[in-house]
């Protein structure tokens, strides 16, 4: 019985170097592997951050806009980590190879259920590349006009006069056209005004050229007009075209235009209204 007792131990004993065997054979062959893996994510998540500052200093540095340095950032980020985890893994002795296919398909299906997202996405691309807009400028698009507030990969943020939010998707935004108001430094005030057929015409016009040289905001160059543009049924119409800075157009446009009236009270200029005159004929019986 005794010799069956130590049968039964030295065969535990057995199993147990065996299997004690296998897991130093395991942990010396794989586990070096893992903490190597292990190594490359963090090393390699550590580098791919300081990349990334450097990049967003160096960009910021050289004033590009900061839509631009947000969405590189976000794209060069994943691919970064993309490339770090694909590397870990080989280190682990996955075959990576599958790993890109499956990607691939599962990219693939992805790409034909938000083909329209992914639209709003290529948009954005090229909206970056191109530049027709910035934040901050103020644009009409898509039949609505507002500053840029924020963009991002699938849509644009639009802030109206009255502090409304309009958001369009960025494919909708590019399809049509795009009207900058601020794109350039420099912006022409359009105005119209209408004088009695009675009054003085060169006295008009130089009252309201007079105002547009007083006004500090008007430029000199290029020089301003007030051209006789129409006559009308029940005015002749003067055409002032000041320039302007395009961030003060509408501040000095609403300036000029109260000046204007005030001058014209004064020079005793009237504006006319429309008004239709009617002839009575009375007809003798017979």
């Amino acid at each position: 019985m005794l010799q069956n007792v130590d049968q039964k131990v030295e065969h535990l004993t057995t199993k147990a170097e065996h299997y004690s065997d296998l897991a130093l054979n395991f942990a010396t062959e794989y586990g070096l592997k893992l903490l190597g893996a292990i190594a490359i994510f963090l090393i390699g998540k550590w580098i791919a951050n300081q990349f990334l500052k450097l990049m967003r200093r160096g960009m910021k540095r050289a004033q590009v806009d900061a839509t631009l340095i947000s969405f590189s950032s976000n794209v060069i980020n994943v691919a970064l980590i993309a490339v770090i985890v694909i590397a870990a893994a080989s280190n682990l002795g996955i075959n990576t190879s599958s790993f890109i296919a499956i990607f691939g398909a599962a990219g693939l299906a992805i790409g034909l259920a938000l083909k329209d997202t992914l639209a709003n996405v290529g948009a954005a691309v090229l909206i970056i590349f191109f530049r027709p807009f910035k934040v901050g400028d103020y644009i009409e698009a898509s039949g609505v006009q507002g500053t840029v507030h924020a963009m991002n990969l699938f849509s644009t943020t639009l802030m109206t006069v009255d502090n409304r939010s309009i958001i369009i998707p960025n494919g909708t935004l590019i399809s049509g056209n795009i009207i900058n108001y601020t794109g350039n430094v420099n912006r022409r005030i359009d105005m119209i005004f209408a004088i009695d057929y009675k009054d003085d015409l060169k006295l008009s016009k130089k009252v309201i050229m007079d105002v547009l040289n007083a006004h500090p905001e008007v430029l000199k160059d290029p020089l301003p007009v007030v051209v006789v543009g129409a006559l009308g049924d029940n005015s002749v119409q003067l055409y002032a075209r000041p320039w302007v800075p395009a961030e003060l157009y509408w501040d000095t446009k609403f300036q000029i235009i109260e000046e204007v009236k005030l001058a014209f009270d004064k020079n005793n200029i009237s504006i006319p209204f429309p008004q239709m005159d009617l002839h009575v004929h009375r007809k003798e019986a017979i």
